[in-house]
């Protein structure tokens, strides 16, 4: 067993010799550590708030109506709460440089599986970079620009490129300051909405609930009565997923590459959910406030819209100038989002690489410790966005946009089963207590989670199998990546004759924990000089 041997009494590993493969604390093999406090912060949130708020959005309140959009993203902020602290605790347990979710699920659960889940990230990550690009395409397209889309998505495409292979330093910056964008765009955007909304508009006229009731609050989708309600209910929570695909991993993505990981990953995590709560709770009761559900313009793959539902509001307030300054923060946010996928896919196909689950070739540096060749083979799905040209942006971004959301409740699935494994391991090794960063109601909260997600993922495309609306591409969209996951993960097995699960006393929770007790130990945290640096260092 790699990183130390089993006492053959209880299973208690009693020593520790080496690390597993690809997984070192030699400096020289080391990604550098050049993310701050409020780099990590910002990666998370910023990686929360993209076009799924400003765009896909649209589409959910479409088809589902205000109340049942508001109620998807509510029952979805649960699940994606579990799932942060899920990886909070196993990657505040060990931060070592260079883990990734499919090296815990190696380490925890079986090595097909993390291989599997490996390349689904991978994949995932690279669609959604094409997603955010189509978005920005539609987002550009409200101007009427003579300049086809294909160059936008170029331009889009270069700049994320640009970012990500020139340092971790100046992505971290990059992403910090777009996500600014997002974040005082968002808080905005919640002001003018409840303006708007009490009748401050030019037009002053006092909405209310009045889409509420014209054309109404709920909106039946694919049968009638009751269970039409719910069936719009259970879309919208599963669409909902999209806005929050891949966020909470980003915090492990990033946790060996952030300076003071126990210092500053907590902070990261906790304050997670609130702003979720702020930005997505209240976001997605606005947008249903300011816009009626049966506007034309709202996204919804049988059209050409071109705009989020954000603008669509300020516009029919009659605020002008506003919707261009919107529109252009909220391409910012796609811009930013594409930004940070490209940063996650291309360290987990470096680990893969490291781990020897991928060519080696991926884990080839520049002398600033940043993985070039796995920047450059993740970013190269992202130019299936140029679908646009034989395809309307809308029904591609919805393409995309299943697509994504499937892959990310598989790896949410994931996730949970090894959180599931390192918890029993800690506790048949009598290690509960060491737990550096513990969160509440668990592991009850993860099996409730892992339940639901994986209805989710059951019944994502579930219309498709009513007569009238089937359709060969939306339900290759929905499971394809469903067979493709088991093939990978089955085909690994039966090669390398892996077994079905790591027996829980063979489960290694040892190796590293010494060496990062010893380097958060070292750590100093800073004390403020002034009542200034007191109010930066707790928001920073």
């Amino acid at each position: 067993m790699d990183g130390g041997t089993v006492d053959n009494a209880k299973g208690h590993i009693s020593s520790v010799a080496v690390f597993d493969a690809g997984i070192s604390l030699d400096p020289d093999s080391q990604l550098s550590r050049g993310l701050k406090s409020r780099h990590i912060q910002f990666l998370a949130i910023g990686g929360a708030i993209g076009t799924g708020l400003f765009v896909s959005s649209g589409a959910i309140l479409h088809t589902v109506g205000p109340v049942l959009l508001w109620l998807g993203y509510l029952a979805m902020m649960a699940i994606v709460w579990v799932i942060m602290n899920n990886v909070s605790e196993m990657t505040i347990y060990l931060p070592m440089k260079g883990i990734t979710m499919p090296y815990f699920t190696k380490r925890y659960v079986d090595e097909s599986l993390a291989f599997a889940a490996g390349w689904n990230y991978w994949y995932t990550y690279s669609v959604i970079i094409a997603t955010e690009a189509t978005a920005g395409a539609i987002l550009l397209d409200y101007w009427k620009t003579p300049v086809p889309s294909w160059v936008w998505i170029t331009i889009i495409l270069a700049v994320n490129l640009a970012l990500n292979i020139i340092a971790v330093e100046v992505f971290g910056e990059a992403e910090f300051w777009f996500a600014s964008i997002k974040l005082i765009t968002i808080m905005g955007l919640l002001i003018v909405g409840l303006v708007i909304m009490l009748g401050g508009g030019p037009n002053h006229d006092r909405l209310g609930l009045r889409y509420w009731e014209d054309p109404g609050a709920f909106k039946e989708f694919v049968a009638k009565g009751s269970l039409g309600i719910f069936l719009a209910f259970w879309t919208s929570f599963i669409r909902a997923g999209f806005s929050f695909i891949m966020s909470p991993e980003l915090v492990a993505l990033a946790g060996g590459e952030t300076v003071a990981p126990r210092r500053n990953l907590p902070k990261a995590a906790g304050r997670f959910l609130w702003r979720l709560a702020i930005f997505y709770g209240l976001s997605s009761f606005i947008i249903g406030v300011i816009v009626p559900h049966n506007d034309e313009r709202l996204l919804s793959g049988t059209g050409d819209a071109t705009a989020s539902p954000w603008v669509i509001g300020i516009e029919r307030a009659g605020i002008r100038g506003l919707n261009h300054v919107i529109n252009a923060a909220i391409l910012t946010s796609a811009w930013s989002a594409g930004n940070a996928f490209l940063y996650s896919g291309s360290r987990i196909l470096y680990s893969m690489a490291v781990n020897k689950q991928a060519p080696a070739f991926f884990a080839k540096t520049t002398k600033r410790g940043v993985p070039w060749a796995a920047i450059l083979v993740t970013w190269a799905p992202g130019c299936l966005a140029y679908l646009n040209a034989s395809e309307g942006g809308a029904q591609v971004f919805l393409w995309f946009n299943n697509l994504c959301t499937i892959s990310g409740y598989i790896a949410w699935i994931v996730i949970m089963i090894t959180y599931l494994r390192f918890r029993s391991a800690l506790k048949y090794q009598g290690l509960l207590h060491t737990l550096p960063f513990k969160t509440p109601l668990q592991p009850y909260a993860t099996w409730v989670a892992l339940g639901l997600v994986s209805l989710l993922t059951i019944t994502n495309g579930f219309q498709v199998f009513i007569p009238r609306l089937w359709n060969i591409k939306d339900f290759l969209a929905a499971y394809i990546t469903i067979p493709c996951f088991l093939v990978i993960y089955l085909g690994h097995k039966l090669r390398h004759k892996t077994p079905w699960l790591r027996p829980t006393n063979e489960i290694n929770v040892i190796a590293g924990k010494k060496e990062m007790d010893d380097l958060c130990a070292a750590d100093v945290e800073p004390v403020p000089k002034n009542w200034v640096q007191k109010v930066w260092f707790w928001i920073a």
